[in-house]
């Protein structure tokens, strides 16, 4: 039996396609997508024979693959604005609080609403953390945690559902959360999550599970061992936020140790922020094969600090990029989130040299792809990878003449040019409207059910909505 080519579905001409493989350069020219999502043909000029399918013609507008954000908490997206002032444990504390009245229903409508906004704004692909079930708030102060309950495991299914419909590929991150229920239960749990993944999200949209590393926020060494023996039993990585602010620094670096001890430290482990390592813990990591996940804008909101981009490109660690959550980047914009990367490099290395937009935008979409294990099936527009693409015109508005295409991409384009988002060669966003048809009512239960949600929660917050 010999395997059948899929019929062409769409070809995509006149673009300026900027694939982001490497060994390639941008150039003007025509792109083919099978019935099965995928790029079958790419290529300079015309297509060398007469356009199938559905016609697609850029006019010259740049074609460039979707961005992916390696570190999102989807779930954020109706908290935007809240605590505008906190560094990170004060507007976790918020966050925290309000959270702590949803339900597996609030969550679900959440997460979706935030999944289309990153559709709609050219993620077409996100490493989720899932909310945990653990109701709580942390007190950096004493390192310790106060547990108010334990949800149903429906509230973290839902959350995977959510990803699911509204079509943004995902890498669900999943929480153990073996020191606050009997160890073994925890476990069970976890297996169950991951199984409902592979059980109930198509495989084109399934990147894979991971570990929702929680050590910064653990009371012992066992939590590292916990996690590796979960990413050992699932065949699964690891990303956790570590060292993201300089509030109670020596304690967070301290459980460094824990992670190194454990054997978690290896290629698929990912340190998300990593702001603030010291040198040695900056080697170790890069030695032992572990990455990290850069989060620009939200460094900058909640004033975590610039991360060491230049000495990690160095020791050649893996380096994703990623927009975190709406509620600490506020607008979940990819191009802002480009913006901010170089700026504040050259801002902080006083070199106007030191990060260049190619370098950026790839950190932002193949990189990060590598960083997370799946540069495969998405990253880059290749034959044979999903057609998750951007059509980004930079005649409407017009931004004037292109003197480098990725400089131009990078610093001159953003939202107001993203015309069309596709994903996997079928459209799901035009000139800034989901296709998606929950898209109308994702919005109206959103707006109900963060109100019913802060009213459940007033009794423990200081945030209020003003309307």
């Amino acid at each position: 039996m010999t395997d059948v080519a899929p019929t062409t579905a769409l070809t995509v001409v006149d673009a300026v396609i900027i694939p982001m493989a490497d060994g390639s350069d941008w150039f003007r020219g025509w792109m083919s997508v099978g019935t099965d999502g995928r790029i079958t043909g790419l290529g300079e000029g015309d297509p060398p024979s007469a356009a199938a399918g559905r016609v697609l013609d850029a006019r010259g507008a740049f074609v460039a693959p979707g961005f992916i954000s390696a570190h999102s908490h989807l779930f954020t997206s109706g908290m935007r604005g809240m605590t505008p002032g906190e560094p990170l444990y004060g507007w976790v504390g918020e966050q925290s609080t309000f959270i702590s009245a949803a339900s597996a229903d609030d969550i679900y409508w959440f997460t979706l609403h935030g999944c289309l906004d990153f559709l709609g704004n050219g993620v077409t692909s996100a490493y989720n953390f899932t909310d945990s079930r653990v109701v709580g708030k942390y007190d950096a102060a004493t390192d310790t945690r106060e547990i108010f309950a334990i949800r149903p495991e429906e509230y973290l299914f839902s959350q995977i559902d959510a990803a699911r419909d509204a079509g943004l590929r995902t890498m669900n991150s999943i929480r153990l959360d073996s020191e606050f229920q009997p160890v073994e239960e925890a476990f069970e749990v976890f297996a169950r999550a991951v199984e409902h993944v592979q059980q109930n999200v198509p495989a084109g949209l399934d990147l894979g599970a991971s570990v929702f590393g929680a050590v910064q926020w653990s009371a012992s060494a066992q939590a590292a061992r916990d996690e590796v023996r979960a990413m050992d039993a699932h065949g699964i990585g690891n990303q956790a936020h570590f060292l993201e602010t300089s509030e109670a620094l020596d304690q967070q670096r301290e459980k460094f140790r824990w992670y190194e001890e454990a054997g978690a430290l290896r290629p698929g482990f990912l340190f998300g922020h990593f702001v603030h390592p010291d040198v040695f813990m900056s080697r170790v990591a890069a030695d032992k094969g572990a990455g990290m996940v850069w989060q620009p804008t939200s460094n900058g909101r909640l004033g975590s600090g610039i991360a060491d981009i230049p000495r990690f490109r160095e020791l050649g660690m893996p380096i994703g990029v990623g927009l975190d959550d709406q509620s600490c980047t506020d607008v979940s914009d990819p191009f802002q989130n480009l913006r901010i990367g170089i700026y504040t490099q050259r801002a902080v290395n006083e070199d106007a040299g030191i990060l260049m937009p190619r370098d950026m935008l790839r950190m932002h979409t193949l990189g990060s792809a590598e960083a997370l294990g799946v540069d495969d099936r998405i990253g880059s527009l290749e034959v044979g990878k999903f057609a998750d693409f951007l059509v980004v015109d930079p005649a409407s508005p017009d931004t004037g003449p292109v003197w480098d295409v990725y400089a131009h991409y990078a610093f001159a384009m953003g939202l107001r040019n993203l015309t069309q988002v596709y994903v996997g060669g079928e459209l799901v966003s035009q000139n800034g409207r989901s296709t998606h048809p929950l898209a109308a009512d994702a919005s109206r239960e959103l707006h109900t059910r963060v109100r019913e949600v802060a009213a459940r929660a007033a009794s423990r917050s200081t945030s209020r909505l003003a309307w």
